[in-house]
């Protein structure tokens, strides 16, 4: 007798008793945050957009507060929309809201639970932490990678002469070339690359994964029992292809990288020869770890960097008064003779504060990867119950006129004095890079790349609102896409030398 029948009625009565219990719930004495009524069984599955959820998520928070709450099919999700809510559940309750929530479509059918972006709280999650953190996780460790850093921007640099095809791509393959090299000590080929190519599909896979709306098998885990020729079970066969992207994403530059350290190749510093070269002996079970925390730096870890870069792009093509005082920064501190370099970042304040302002202005991530209640608990009189996700609405954060006056005005000076002095304005890193254990480790670098990136380009380039063939200037729309990382929609600005002098410069770039 075939079993089909029988799972599919086990599925079925898991289904129903799930729902049951979530729609009844726990009992408890504090009530939930508030937020907008949902409906019965399905709670607010209709009020969730399909994109730009954080846009929604700050109207909740202007009608209900900074914390809210909503429901899908009896799933729990706070929302948080302030600084004080994040900072006092995420990093100062750290120990309670560190876990990812349980993703059987991504972590258990995809297979993204072995990656640190979406891996459960744990030894395991731990340990990719220590790898990435030896090799990138303080400006010390950084220093070792400024000279790529350095050689890739001039590159790019040199490229802007050329007759590229757009600023977002050679951004990206700049970023991709930097990050395959310490990572793997990777060099890419000049024309499609296939290592790097096969990079860009993870944010394909992340997507529809990660983002805050819901797939039925996350609601109700029973259901991937089911097989995948039954009406409604079309995920398993999205989730199988998305497996065998992952893992050869995971697999192929790694193997590359250990054959040529088996065969003695001379390779600059990369995280996984570092790892070899700390562990000594390499077992089954660190070779697991060092592969797959390899994979989220070079494959995920460029897309909001590359999104800062070309938000800094846009800001200097709409805000050509930024644009002056940060040349006239360079220009007396370094001169014309030369390009900025990583020893000049103390004495330029004002390019410093170009690198916050881009965090803040347009957040690459503008919203937390979601955290989990690992239990029951109060806070600020509301009960969060276990199991529950956790959003924090970076966009609001960042966006709030209270610690930042217009915020949608990209204005660097909100974070310099004129004398170059640091303000008391509250710095984006403690809300673009993550909260509590959960913190970006790959932030000091992110922070050095868009630094040097910045400079150099200001160095020796104008940047503009381009002009027709009609004559007439063609503004940018301003928008950016939804997603995970947000990126500004294509725009068309000019870009040409500053002087003669500085195109000679250029051309100079490694001769």
């Amino acid at each position: 007798m075939s079993s089909t029948p029988i799972v599919l009625c086990t599925c079925f009565a898991f289904l129903v008793v799930s729902l049951l219990g979530r729609v009844l719930g726990r009992r408890h004495t504090a009530p939930y945050p508030p937020g907008p009524k949902g409906l019965p069984f399905i709670g607010n599955m209709f009020d969730m957009p399909s994109a730009y959820h954080w846009r929604m998520f700050t109207e909740w928070g202007r009608t209900f507060g900074d914390m809210v709450y909503i429901s899908i099919l009896g799933k729990p999700i706070i929302i948080l929309n302030s600084a004080r809510q994040a900072t006092a559940m995420l990093d100062k309750r750290s120990s309670i809201y560190s876990d990812r929530p349980v993703s059987p479509m991504g972590g258990e059918l995809v297979g993204l639970k072995h990656m640190l972006v979406m891996a459960p709280y744990g030894p395991q999650s731990r340990e990719h932490r220590r790898y990435i953190h030896q090799s990138l996780g303080s400006k010390t460790s950084i220093e070792k990678h400024h000279e790529v850093i350095v050689e890739e921007q001039r590159k790019f640099l040199k490229s802007l002469l050329g007759s590229y095809q757009d600023i977002a791509t050679e951004i990206h393959k700049t970023e991709g070339a930097i990050l395959l090299k310490i990572t793997y000590g990777y060099t890419i080929q000049e024309e499609d690359d296939q290592v790097m190519a096969l990079a860009e599909k993870l944010t394909d896979i992340l997507v529809p994964v990660v983002a805050p709306s819901v797939w039925l098998v996350d609601a109700f885990p029973v259901l991937r029992y089911l097989p995948a020729w039954f009406p409604g079970a079309r995920f398993k066969k999205i989730a199988a292809g998305m497996r065998r992207t992952l893992h050869n994403i995971v697999d192929v530059p790694y193997e590359m990288t250990k054959q040529k350290l088996a065969n003695n190749v001379d390779l600059p510093p990369n995280l996984v020869a570092e790892c070899f070269q700390k562990e000594g002996r390499v077992d089954t079970e660190a070779e697991f770890n060092i592969k797959w925390a390899a994979a989220i730096i070079y494959a995920g870890g460029g897309d909001s960097t590359v999104s800062a870069m070309h938000s800094f792009v846009l800001a200097m093509t709409l805000y050509p008064d930024v644009q002056k005082r940060a040349q006239a920064e360079i220009d007396t501190v370094i001169g014309d003779e030369r390009l900025p370099s990583f020893k000049d970042r103390e004495h330029l304040p004002f390019i410093e504060a170009i690198v916050k302002e881009i965090l803040r202005w347009r957040c690459p991530g503008p919203l937390n990867l979601p955290h989990r209640a690992a239990k029951d608990a109060i806070h600020d009189g509301c009960f969060i119950p276990k199991g529950a996700t956790i959003i924090a609405n970076i966009w609001a954060i960042l966006h709030d006129p209270e610690a930042y006056p217009n915020p949608d005005t990209f204005d660097p000076s909100r974070f310099v004095s004129e004398t170059g002095e640091p303000t008391d304005v509250p710095s984006p890193y403690s809300a673009c890079f993550g909260y509590g254990r959960r913190i970006c480790p790959g932030s000091n670098f992110a922070d050095a790349s868009i630094f040097i990136w910045c400079a150099m380009i200001l160095a020796v380039y104008d940047i503009s609102k381009a002009v027709g063939e009609d004559g007439k200037i063609i503004e940018p729309s301003g928008e950016y896409t939804s997603g995970l990382a947000s990126h500004p929609n294509p725009f068309e600005c000019s870009i040409v030398p500053r002087s003669e002098k500085a195109r000679r410069l250029i051309l100079s770039i490694d001769e």
